[in-house]
């Protein structure tokens, strides 16, 4: 028997813009809310204290005695969600309601990708919200597909939907559970039901995910924690991996799908540059993180200069270590203009040089003559970086000293990270000195991998560095399907 699965509809799409291959591409962000009166203008809040993950597409669903539906589309969460098609979510009188942020890191960027994802199977009802990715969801697919399931996106997530709608998963005794365990890869994974929001993280702890309360005991679910700071939560615990927890009418449970990994792989990554600095992000606050590196890059790397100048906004935290550790003076060199967002159409080269001019500009009263520490977080392809140091240097720039506050990025992510390919990355097979030369600077130093770490509070080795170091902790080449969706288990739905 195959089991039917039919799309609701998506509600409001927009058309995407192409995005800047050139940057680094967010993760995405959840947010799920249980029982509050508000539970949609709180969760339009969530995700917009959450932007900063997911720039490409928002979405919001909500569950109420009519059923499961929501609005998703291309965008900002401002660009998604008006006044009255909050009302009428409002409407609705939802008794749980999650949202997603999205930036594609599997599917692409595309409409129908947007989530969270809202489908009926034979067990009821579910939306989907997800942050990560799966290393194991194309195998899945690929076989789904041979038996006749429709697929109605591309995105990894929706396998996740399949494998819980089939035989095998529902007749267990914890349907989710079984799923759960069945996955591979990175995530953390909010679901609504009609009568509750099951929040999930996977056993290594790739992706941040926290537990919060609203005044009047009402729970809520978030990315992070600078979702609680704006609805006024209080942060009650991370959900620890290979936990599932459940907000309902009964209030909030917690049961185990798997065991944690006894080697967690926190994404260092997050500290470096996703999340949003006023973040506590796997026990750490995320701004002292950055100055911490700042810090310590100063140490590893010092050099006689005028002027430390961050490269913003990401630049900011670690420039401001970076100039309290050795004494140089902080001054901005150089600021964004905050009208030009990543979305910036780009076709040709001329054209990302002068979207690169028009995203940040250099004051030239401010470098001219002088010897500059410009402080980054890290450097992907390059381009971005290279175009801005020649602007410094038209600008009269005497010296120009690089320092980036993490390892080189020579190796890709697949767990949540949309960086280029291997061949993209500038530091793939290049030396720093080759990379310095590109870039044309007068020198360039990157913080350490001992560096980096030591500005970590858990466990060193619980930190996954895999684009630093190529260490990846699951096979990527060969994931693990035995007991995924084997063989035996496919034949059941013919």
């Amino acid at each position: 028997m195959r089991i039917p699965l039919t799309v609701l509809p998506p509600g409001q799409n927009r058309a995407a813009s192409p995005l800047d291959p050139g940057e680094k591409k967010e993760k995405c962000a959840v947010f799920g809310v249980w029982g509050d009166p508000q539970a949609v203008r709180t969760t339009y809040y969530g995700l917009y204290a959450q932007q900063h993950r997911g720039q490409e597409s928002a979405g919001i669903a909500v569950s109420s005695t009519g059923g499961i539906t929501g609005v998703t589309g291309m965008g900002l969460v401002v660009e998604v969600f008006d006044e009255p098609t909050l009302l009428a979510l409002h409407a609705r009188s939802p008794r749980g309601v999650i949202g997603h942020n999205r930036y594609s890191t599997a599917g692409g960027s595309l409409a129908c990708n947007a989530q969270p994802l809202i489908e009926r199977y034979v067990g009821g009802e579910v939306a989907v919200a997800h942050n990560g990715n799966l290393i194991n969801a194309d195998r899945m697919r690929e076989r789904y597909s041979r038996l006749g399931h429709l697929f109605h996106t591309t995105s990894d997530t929706e396998v996740i939907i399949h494998l819980l709608a089939s035989p095998s998963q529902q007749e267990s005794p914890d349907p989710l559970a079984a799923t759960l365990r069945r996955l591979q890869g990175a995530f953390s994974l909010v679901f609504l039901f009609e009568d509750r929001i099951e929040a999930a993280r996977d056993p290594w702890g790739w992706r941040p995910l926290v537990l919060g309360e609203l005044p009047g005991g009402f729970p809520v679910v978030a990315s992070e924690t600078v979702a609680f700071d704006v609805i006024g939560a209080r942060c009650v615990r991370e959900v620890e991996p290979g936990e599932i927890v459940t907000l309902s009418d009964a209030g909030v449970s917690s049961r185990r799908f798997a065991e944690p990994s006894s080697r967690p792989a926190y994404c260092v990554f997050e500290h470096v540059y996703f999340a949003n600095p006023s973040s506590m992000v796997f026990g750490q606050n995320v701004q002292l993180s950055r100055e911490a590196m700042g810090e310590r890059l100063a140490k590893e790397a010092p050099v006689e200069a005028d002027y430390v100048s961050p490269m913003p906004d990401s630049g900011r935290s670690a420039a401001n270590g970076y100039a309290r550790a050795s004494g140089i003076p902080y001054r901005e060199s150089i600021v964004p203009n905050r009208y030009v967002g990543r979305t910036f159409i780009k076709p040709t080269p001329e054209q990302r040089r002068a979207a690169v001019r028009l995203k940040l500009n250099v004051i030239g009263e401010m470098v001219r003559g002088r010897r500059l520490v410009i402080v980054d977080d890290s450097i992907v392809r390059g381009t971005t970086t290279r175009e801005k140091m020649q602007q410094l240097r038209a600008a009269g720039a005497k010296e120009i000293h690089l320092r980036i506050s993490c390892p080189p990025i020579r190796h890709p992510c697949y767990f949540g990270v949309d960086f280029a390919t291997r061949e993209q990355l500038i530091a793939h097979e290049r030396s720093v000195e080759e990379i310095r030369a590109y870039l044309g600077v007068d020198s360039l130093h990157y913080l350490s991998i001992e560096g980096l770490l030591a500005c970590m509070h858990r466990e060193q080795a619980h930190y996954c560095t895999a684009c630093y170091t190529g260490d990846y902790r699951l096979d990527i080449e060969h994931p693990i399907t035995e007991g995924v969706v084997t063989d035996d288990q496919m034949k059941m739905f013919d």
